[in-house]
């Protein structure tokens, strides 16, 4: 059996404890959570099957260096004396991403070339020839992170960042980020146990996302490719069989997943996206205005969505808020309702007390998933069960 190795999953802001959650479930072991990362060992195999089915992990690298470092000579020289040949040959192209969070470096790209040229150096000076840059479709991308003193060298087993799942060709205006979607709706408790409903739909983003987590479907299924495909070492047999055995994971969903949009170049686009995820069987959406619908089932109803903050759209935000909490409160009894926004002065004006108020980033926007417990009183409405 493969010996396991270390491996670090990035993820955005508020979603560590989650992330590491779903490492747990998956079989990872020596979990660690860090900031905006948890690491974790793991085989190969499931390297591949970490790709594949984390739902809040943007990338996902396996560190293979790490040394103090104090100046760019020292970083130059530390490179340089590393042995690259267990990764890279002179017909290996690479690419270079750097993060630095340090006094001693300032700029990232001149970062990456000094670390570029360091490898090159040294592959001159073994073999006689170097190995070339492919800033797009490279071989292998070597990931260099250094924070104050300390770098760490790692290869990106993931390329593309695993938000990019593939069902999405269509956006809407500021669409919300794959990622971030499936971490609220993990952290809202969201299993796929109950009705479900984003009644600002945008593009569908939250509706793929959420049907994904309800049939256990591996969430990167869609993807056309991932860094590990071009490695060496790359087990095309042990990939397929880890393919196979996520999707005998799926289960059925027994209940409805629906999506409400105003505009009706939003509910094409969902649509277009949901299709291309394979997923219209699961989810149906139409153009209704939120405001005035009302909820259609007597059972409980999970709400999660993401309403506009004011940067993308002009609209009123206190008479607009203020209808979100008006219309939950009154069409929406036995309802557990979530949403994320930026604009903290017009929560205030929802009018509603929230039950749970959860600091993530959407992009470099702080904000709140904040969550309404509409609970279904004596006086009990009588819901026409229709569509809309």
């Amino acid at each position: 059996m493969e010996n396991n190795f270390k491996m670090v999953a990035k993820t955005m802001f508020g979603f560590e404890e989650v992330l590491a959650k779903e490492l747990r479930k998956l079989g990872a072991i020596n979990i660690e959570e860090g900031n905006r990362s948890v690491s974790f060992e793991g085989d190969k195999g499931f390297m591949y099957k970490a790709n594949l089915c984390l739902r809040t992990a943007i990338k996902i690298v396996k560190p293979i260096h790490s040394f103090t470092v104090t100046s760019e000579e020292d970083l130059y020289k530390k490179i340089y004396a590393f042995d690259w040949s267990d990764y890279l040959t002179v017909d290996t192209t690479f690419a270079i991403d750097t993060t630095i969070n340090s006094e001693n470096f300032t700029h990232s790209l001149y970062v990456s070339q000094k670390v570029k040229d360091a490898i090159v150096d040294k592959f001159r000076a073994t073999d006689g020839e170097r190995p070339n840059v492919d800033i797009k479709f490279p071989d292998i991308r070597i990931n260099i992170h250094i924070q104050n003193d300390h770098c760490n060298v790692a290869l990106d087993t993931s390329g593309k960042s695993l938000h990019q799942r593939g069902y999405k060709t269509a956006t809407n205006i500021a669409p919300i980020n794959e990622v971030l979607a499936a971490g609220l709706l993990l952290l809202s408790g969201w299993d796929g146990q109950c009705d479900f409903l984003d009644p600002m739909c945008g593009s569908g983003t939250i509706l793929v996302e959420a049907a994904m987590i309800a049939c256990n479907i591996p969430v990167n299924i869609n993807r056309k490719e991932f860094a590990f495909e071009k490695w060496e070492d790359y087990d095309e047999e042990l990939f397929q069989k880890i393919v196979e055995s996520c999707l005998n994971k799926t289960r059925e969903f027994h209940f409805k997943i629906a999506g409400y949009d105003k505009a009706p170049s939003a509910i094409q686009k969902a649509q277009d996206n949901i299709e291309n995820a394979n997923l219209s069987d699961y989810i149906k959406v139409g153009q209704f205005n939120f405001f005035e619908t009302e909820k259609t089932v007597d059972s409980h109803l999970h709400i999660l969505f993401n309403p506009p903050y004011g940067e993308r759209l002009d609209i009123e935000m206190e008479e607009f808020y203020k209808s979100i909490g008006d219309t939950l409160k009154q069409f929406y009894a036995g309802t557990d309702a979530w949403l994320i926004t930026s604009n903290l002065e017009a929560l205030k004006h929802v009018g509603l007390r929230p039950s749970r108020k959860i600091k993530v980033f959407n992009s470099h926007l702080e904000s709140r998933l904040v969550k309404y417990v509409m609970y279904a009183g004596s006086k009990k409405a009588k819901y026409n069960n229709t569509e809309g």
